[in-house]
C-alpha cells in the first residue's frame, strides 16, 4: 500500500509539472512586418527576426515559449516592446473586461502585406496555448 501511494504521488507530481508549463489564455494578437519598429533589422535584444517569431511581455510569457494559435499555427516568443507590455491594443479595442485585460502578442511576418493578410483573416482576440520553453509539442 505504501508503494502504491508513493507511485500515485509521483505521477501526480509529474502531471502537475506538465500542466504548470502549459496554459491557455485570452490574447489580443497584433501583427508587424519587416520594416516596422524593431522588425526592420532584429528584435530589441539583437535576435534576427523570422516568420515564426513574436513579441510578448517577458514578465508574463518567458522568452523561448511557444505560442500555439487556435488554427495550430505557432510562434516563438523572442521580442518585446512597450505597446505589448502595456497591452495598449487590448485596452483600447476590448469591449468586455476579459478582452481589456487580455495579454498582447505581436506576431512578426516577413512583410507588411503578409501581416495584414493574416490580421484580416483572424480574430483580434483568441485563446492561445502557451508552452513554456522546456515543453515539447506532441509530434515534434
Amino acid at each position: 500500500m505504501k508503494k502504491l501511494v508513493t507511485a500515485v504521488g509521483f505521477i501526480f507530481l509529474l502531471a502537475c509539472q506538465l500542466f504548470a508549463n502549459e496554459q491557455s489564455t485570452l490574447a489580443r494578437v497584433t501583427v508587424y512586418g519587416h520594416g516596422e519598429g524593431s522588425g526592420e533589422h532584429a528584435a530589441w535584444h539583437g535576435t534576427r527576426l523570422r516568420e515564426e517569431h513574436c513579441a510578448v511581455d517577458p514578465k508574463r510569457i518567458p522568452y523561448g515559449s511557444k505560442i500555439v494559435f487556435p488554427d495550430a499555427e505557432q510562434c516563438v516568443a523572442v521580442d518585446s516592446g512597450p505597446d505589448v507590455i502595456n497591452r495598449k491594443a487590448a485596452r483600447s479595442l476590448g469591449r468586455k473586461a476579459a478582452e481589456r485585460n487580455a495579454i498582447v502578442i505581436d506576431r512578426f511576418f516577413g512583410s507588411k502585406q503578409k501581416a495584414l493578410e493574416w490580421a484580416q483573416t483572424h480574430s483580434h482576440f483568441m485563446t492561445v496555448r502557451i508552452l513554456k520553453p522546456d515543453v515539447e509539442l506532441p509530434g515534434n
